[in-house]
């Protein structure tokens, strides 16, 4: 079962682009973001848009992805052109699944090419394909290095067998330390992603994990807490009694744990959930999503944002190559956001990051005497840093607050009265 998409509004043929939006696109960054969505298996708590298959019959699967997402950029070329949005290099590319490297590694860096020569690509750019440990050789690496890729993520999730086996996950956790070598050698930067608040996990085991990630040195680490969402096959786990979610006191503990570890072994925090060893490594990628910056989405499901209009598209791998291969928009519907909306999903998102959200911005949603207040109380509390507040104006997490992210949050949306 896959999420169930956002209704919006239809979404025309042609793909074209509100003028209000368009005109605001050349101060914007512009990045792609690639949807590969097969998998070798189902993870129990995937919530995202893929399929253990790799044949939908009619000319549709695994075989043909490469040039139905071909299909889609050159049709995203010509929209951005007819639209009059700036087409402009690409600030960073990621492909994410699924398992993108299900594709042959020589297809990956055919659709990154074909990219390339529509749009460029901006001198320092970051492109990013995740990986499953189990899903790639050193040549396949070397491909990668060599076709323009900058970075890989691999999903080590945890380092302990049993926890891997309640996530479904099917990787083996020796193969993780093999990959991150053979990446480096190729000359790609190196993220894991790890997962912690697993039913029935430790917190001696999520240290295990953090200890085991860190020792492979990679160039960034994310550590997410697990969300189940309804409908998949671990939700159904929970709700019938096979398992149960740890406590809020242990997922506390368990953050504090990451910040702990991490930071003892060189890494800093720069969003709530990821960690880099320099501020070279953090991921450009991300950055641009939690500055609402403009990507578009290629493949099946994926959203796309643009300067204030966003959509997403089908979801099921038929219908998408259908409309792609008779050029036509595969998107399901689309929004374009009112000012109250952009003014929640900038406070929400930027709250997240290290460098926090600009003081100034506040005042114009709450007035300066009612901001005061807020500012205050949350200070006092302990939530936001005091120091950046005073001397940068800018409201910064502290370390109480990223465990309490939700309440500063609230506390700072604007009133929906």
């Amino acid at each position: 079962m896959t999420p169930a998409q956002p209704l919006g509004n239809p979404a025309p043929a042609n793909g074209r682009i509100p003028a209000a939006s368009a005109r605001l696109t050349p101060e914007r960054d512009f990045s792609l973001y690639v949807h590969v969505p097969f998998c070798s298996v189902r993870c129990g708590y995937c919530d995202f848009n893929t399929y253990a298959v790799d044949d939908f019959g009619n000319g549709v699967g695994l075989a043909q992805y490469a040039d139905d997402a071909v299909a889609e950029l050159d049709f995203a070329h010509r929209v951005m052109q007819e639209s009059g949005v700036a087409v402009r290099p690409m600030y960073s590319v990621f492909f994410g699944g699924g398992t993108p490297t299900k594709l042959p590694a020589k297809e990956l860096v055919k659709i990154l090419q074909h990219a390339i020569s529509l749009f460029g690509l901006e001198e320092g750019a970051e492109v990013t394909t995740e990986a499953n440990p189990d899903s790639v050789t050193a040549e396949d690496l070397k491909i990668l290095a060599q076709g323009g890729f900058t970075r890989v993520s691999f999903g080590m999730q945890s380092a302990v067998p049993e926890v891997l086996a309640v996530l479904d996950r099917t990787h083996t956790p020796s193969n993780v330390p093999k990959v991150v070598d053979w990446a480096k050698e190729a000359g790609l930067q190196v993220s894991v992603d790890l997962i912690y608040g697993t039913p029935g996990e430790t917190l001696d085991q999520w240290r295990q994990s953090l200890s085991a990630a860190v020792s492979y040195r990679p160039d960034h680490i994310s550590a997410y807490s697990l969300i189940v969402e309804e409908g998949t096959k671990l939700w159904a786990q929970i709700r019938r009694g096979d398992y149960s979610m740890p406590d809020d006191d242990l997922m506390a503990d368990m953050y504090l744990a990451a910040d702990e570890i991490l930071s003892e072994a060189g890494y800093s925090w720069y969003e709530v959930s990821n960690f880099s060893s320099s501020p070279e490594t953090r991921s450009k990628h991300n950055l641009a999503y939690w500055h609402n910056q403009d990507w578009w989405g290629i493949g099946p499901g994926a959203h796309s944002h643009m300067a204030g209009t966003r959509w997403w598209n089908v979801k099921h791998p038929v219908a998408y190559a259908g409309r792609v291969r008779e050029n036509l928009s595969p998107a399901a519907a689309r929004e374009v956001l009112p000012a109250q909306t952009q003014d929640f999903e900038k406070i929400m998102l930027e709250l997240r990051i290290l460098e926090g959200l600009e003081r100034d911005y506040l005042e114009k949603v709450h007035g300066a005497r009612e901001l005061d207040a807020k500012l205050t109380w949350l200070v006092n509390q302990g939530l936001i840093d005091a120091e950046s507040l005073a001397e940068h104006r800018r409201v910064r997490l502290t370390l109480r607050g990223r465990l309490l992210g939700d309440a500063v949050t609230r506390e700072l949306l604007p009133d929906t009265d």
